[in-house]
């Protein structure tokens, strides 16, 4: 199935185009997630890059994915899909399309880190995605890649997409690169920097936020051959190098976890996730733990990860999301299950995601009857008794984290429809028959 049919097939499955959720008993479940969005898209990235042939194992099979590898073979990369496996035919720092027309749809890691990569090309790219992409900034990266040598610009001078990249080989030298919006603008040039002609030096600027996606990249470059020495999270130096294929195993979704997670502290239940556990590079684990603090069990292995509901019921506090601001929707849905007030602050990048995330879940959890304070960078969200609330239709804005997060609140609470349900196939297809299934 091509690229383009495969984001077809996805999109047609059996979705309605609203979908009541029916509140559910305490769930007891033992489950595997889908391969991790954040470290498949940069497992895509380094293959492409590689000497030789590389085998990802356990790759999520959902929209971002298929966008990413779709956009690898625009570019004259050659990536064969069959289920989670992905084999990428690397081209050793080479892009072998002299021009192409990009479309990203809504994946901000796919955009993010191609806009990177075409700069080792030689030729003409413009990348691009839909209506709310054209409004996510992209410019810090832009500037940071001017500064290395690329001629790199966006076509409508908004700082957004679409952006176009006039490449011809990526020179190398010194940058500062701006960490308060988004770290993936660092990720995308530490993923690209050793195929530069000349060892490479970044340094942050601001506060950079989400930290532990860094670090998920620096690992991924060192599996594949090639380390980065650094200076905290503030200096980086990439040498000159090359990634090395091998097999690669993708772990489990720390996000898609999370929402499982969430499930059972809202049903009063348990959720053993078997393939996210401590050992795992990625930073939305931490949820788990967040979790832990409101009052539930939680049970580490190496692989797995078991969240039990409280007895007595859960704990309101105060939280700071900045190094996993996605899970921010998830936790702001389980606030209303608590004995007190959650405050969810340190999360202002949450404004520039797929939608407005904070001002959409102050807007839908109202719809519910909730009390919530949204500030420039926090959410207050108070406790919501069953009884008081109110049947909603929850719109999603086109985004896959709003409508899985509301999901949840219909576990425990009456009356909730999601509208849009399909956004899922972004990441996690499965969604619904998996919640449904527990």
């Amino acid at each position: 199935m091509s690229g383009s049919g495969v984001l077809s097939w996805l999109r047609m499955q059996a979705f309605p185009d609203a979908l009541p959720i029916i509140p559910k008993p305490p769930i007891d479940a033992v489950i595997n997630v889908p391969g991790s969005k954040s470290l498949t898209n940069r497992a895509l990235m380094v293959a492409a890059l590689a000497d030789g042939t590389t085998t990802l194992r356990g790759c999520l099979v959902a929209e971002d994915s298929f966008v990413m590898a779709r956009a690898l073979g625009a570019l004259g990369i050659d990536t064969h899909a069959e289920g989670t496996t992905v084999t990428v035919h690397g081209q050793g720092g080479r892009i072998p399309a002299a021009s192409a027309r990009l479309d990203l749809r809504l994946s901000g890691t796919s955009i993010r880190f191609l806009t990177a990569l075409v700069s080792l090309g030689h030729g003409c790219y413009v990348l691009d995605g839909n209506e709310r992409m054209r409004e996510r900034p992209i410019q810090d990266l832009l500037n940071a890649m001017t500064a290395l040598g690329v001629d790199a610009q966006t076509q409508l001078e908004t700082g957004c997409p679409p952006v176009i990249v006039t490449a011809s080989g990526l020179p190398g030298g010194a940058a500062e690169v701006a960490g308060n919006s988004s770290s993936q603008y660092l990720s995308a040039l530490l993923l690209t920097a050793p195929y530069a002609r000349s060892p490479v030096t970044l340094t942050v600027t601001g506060e950079l936020q989400s930290k532990p996606f860094v670090d998920m990249t620096l690992k991924l470059m060192a599996d594949f051959g090639v380390v980065v020495a650094r200076e905290g999270y503030r200096r980086f130096v990439v040498p000159t190098g090359r990634y090395t294929a091998r097999a690669y195993d993708v772990e489990g979704d720390a996000m898609a976890a999370g929402y499982l997670w969430a499930a059972a502290a809202i049903t009063g239940g348990r959720v053993r996730v078997k393939n996210v556990g401590a050992a795992s590079v990625q930073g939305d684990k931490r949820l788990a733990d967040v979790l832990g603090q409101m009052g539930c069990a939680v049970t580490w292995t190496d692989s797995s990860c078991e969240v039990s509901a409280p007895p007595s019921g859960l704990r309101g506090g105060t939280f700071d999301l900045n190094d996993m601001s996605d899970q921010a929707q998830t936790l702001a849905v389980v606030a209303l299950f608590a004995d007190a007030p959650t405050r969810i602050e340190n999360i202002w990048n949450l404004r520039i995601k797929e939608t407005d995330r904070l001002r959409a879940l102050r807007t839908e959890l109202g719809k519910l009857g909730a009390r919530v304070e949204e500030g420039p960078d926090f959410l207050v969200v108070y406790p919501l008794a069953a009884a008081s609330a109110k049947p909603a239709e929850i719109d999603t804005y086109g985004d896959h984290r709003m409508a899985m997060a509301f999901a949840l609140a219909g576990l425990g609470l009456p009356g909730v429809v999601i509208r849009d349900p399909a956004c899922v196939t972004k990441t996690f297809p499965d969604f619904f028959r998996v919640l449904g299934a527990l």
